[in-house]
Parts: C-alpha cells; sequence; structure tokens
C-alpha cells in the first residue's frame, strides 16, 4: 500500500514503541508518493572494502526506480572502499576533498556533514557501509514516513541487532553505547525521548531541509545530536521509528566504545548547555588502561568532540571535488 495506516499510528503514541514496519510500504506505493521529490542514499565509509559494494550494489539494483542517487562518502579509507563502491555503481567522493577550504577532521559526523554539499535529495537516507544481514526495504522502510506524512522530519530505524565476532559467528547482542550511555542520559535529561527504541542507530532518514539547519558533531555523536535537534526544533511528534526486523554488524572491540561513548555525551551535553566548545577541531582526552610490564598504564586518545556549523550557514555550491 502507499502509506501506513495501521501499525500503531502516530500522534501520541509515536515514541512508545514501533510506529511503523517496513512492510507498511511497497516500492511501487512510495513511487507514486513521491511525486516530484528527489531522494539521495548516503553510505559514510572507512576501511569497508569487504562490505561497501554489496551495500550501494543492492540498493543500486533493487531501488533505483526510487532513488536518485546513491553516494558513498569516503574517510579517508587505506583499502580498497573507494574502488569496490565505485564498481558498485555508486559516486565516490572523499570527506577530505569535498569543499576543501571548510578543512578537513575526521569522523562519520563529519562524513555526513559533508555529504550535504554533494548530494541533491529532498530527502536524505544514511546507511551504514558494513551492514552484512540486511535487506533493501531498510531504504523504502525509512522513506515510507517521510513520503507519506509532511510532519514526518526524522525517521529512526529499529532492529535486533547481533552482532559478528572475527570469525563470523553471531555473539552477544549490540547496542552497547545505547544502553549505557545513550539510554541512561535520555532518561535523565530528555524523558520525552525514552520511547525511541535505538537512539544511535546507524541507518535513518530526514529532510534535507531539516537537516541543514541543525549543527552536526564530527564524529559518533551526529545520531543522538539529529534526535535532540529534531525534537528542539519540530517537536517529538515529527520523530518516526520504523521496524526493519535484523540487523547485523562486526564487532567493536570494547576500548573503541569508550570514545564512541565520549562522544555521544558531548553531543547530548552540549544541547543542555552544559559542554562548552563545539569548533570542528575541539578534542578532549579519554584515558584508558591496559596492562604493561610496570602495572596499569594510561593510554590516552584525543577524542574529538567539536561540530560544524549549519550546511545552511555555509556556501552550498552545487557540487564537490572527488
Amino acid at each position: 500500500m502507499g502509506g501506513a495506516t495501521g501499525s500503531g499510528g502516530r500522534g501520541s503514541h509515536a515514541l512508545r514503541g514501533p510506529a511503523y514496519a517496513a512492510s507498511d510500504w511497497t516500492l511501487e506505493g512510495l513511487l507514486r508518493l513521491k511525486g516530484d521529490l528527489t531522494i539521495s542514499v548516503v553510505i559514510p565509509a572507512k576501511n569497508e572494502e569487504a562490505t561497501v559494494g554489496d551495500v550501494a550494489g543492492r540498493i543500486l539494483a533493487d531501488v533505483a526506480a526510487l532513488v536518485d542517487e546513491v553516494v558513498v562518502i569516503n574517510s579517508d579509507s587505506t583499502d580498497r572502499t573507494a574502488e569496490m563502491a565505485l564498481r558498485a555503481g555508486a559516486k565516490v567522493f572523499s570527506a577530505s576533498k569535498i569543499q576543501p577550504q571548510l578543512g578537513s577532521v575526521t569522523g562519520k559526523g563529519e562524513a555526513l556533514w559533508k555529504s550535504q554539499f554533494v548530494t541533491r535529495g529532498d530527502l536524505v537516507v544514511f546507511v551504514d557501509a558494513d551492514l552484512v544481514d540486511w535487506g533493501t526495504h531498510f531504504v523504502t522502510g525509512l522513506l515510507g514516513p517521510l513520503l507519506s506524512d509532511p510532519g514526518t522530519h526524522l525517521v529512526k530505524a529499529i532492529y535486533d541487532r547481533p552482532m559478528l565476532d572475527a570469525t563470523g559467528r553471531e555473539e552477544e547482542v549490540g547496542g552497547r553505547v545505547t544502553e549505557l550511555v545513550a539510554r541512561p542520559w535520555l532518561a535523565l535529561h530528555r524523558p520525552e525521548l525514552a520511547g525511541i527504541v535505538q537512539p544511535l542507530s546507524g541507518e535513518w532518514a530526514i529532510r534535507r531541509s531539516s537537516f541543514a539547519t541543525f549543527s552536526v558533531p564530527v564524529g559518533y555523536g551526529v545520531e543522538i545530536a539529529a534526535l535532540i535537534d529534531t525534537a528542539d526544533r519540530f517537536g517529538a511528534a515529527a520523530i518516526a521509528q520504523v521496524d526493519l526486523g535484523r540487523r547485523t554488524h562486526r564487532h567493536h572491540r570494547h576500548d573503541t566504545l569508550g570514545l564512541m561513548a565520549v562522544q555521544v555525551l558531548a553531543a547530548a551535553e552540549r544541547r543542555r548547555g552544559a559542554h562548552r566548545g563545539g569548533v570542528a577541531g575541539d578534542t578532549v582526552d579519554l584515558t584508558q588502561y591496559t596492562r604493561g610490564a610496570a602495572g596499569f598504564e594510561p593510554q590516552v586518545s584525543a577524542v574529538a568532540v567539536g561540530e560544524r556549523p549549519s550546511a545552511d550557514s555555509v556556501h552550498m555550491p552545487s557540487a564537490g571535488s572527488r
């Protein structure tokens, strides 16, 4: 069918669980709803040669009639990520070369922010490059609420999240930063958003006109920032959720989760006025410990916690540099 009417509805119940399922929309129904709107799928990628080609290629094969472009933002990969994405038929841009006069920093949020300068979609779908068990219903499902309801500005994916170990074997369920950082922070400071099942999900969709008004954390704080900014600008009812079923990705080492947690907390705290700074190059030192010959030894990492200004405050040319 062309839209969703029987999966829980919106209104006051929009954040109390899955409002929609991906199966609520068909490709044909979405094509009817699309009209003159343009749609971009953006895939941020760093050293994802094993999976990025499959992700981009399947989207191009299955939903090319609906999406106007599939764009991979390559974040300083040292492997064949760019080559594999190009082989799959995606447009590929190097994040560091997009509008170089604006400078370049490392991070997922930086890639998403830079993507605004080289894409043209009225609606933008973000899909991670490391997916290994997924379907292109991720794209159609996330677009459904935006195409069927003009009051929806942000769509968050929800799914089961098994993780794979180094051998490819399924292990514990993912979402550790969500459960230990994001969800407790929301409970304390933004309880009206407690109904968001996966506030840090890497698959989400947004109206370009909305995203362009938000400042964007350069790292992993980008998802929680977009969530809070949408609620602040348009109200919590402007956020929809879509159950996509199952998403499998590779395991992250526990020590890398600390860096992610700092970035999530910095973005969230900044939005309640408790974290100063925000310039793209800002960092904080995170000290972690490993046992060495002399006992427990500190390992200090400079974690990027800066933010980029809203894209609509920056000159937006029609094309960027590859």
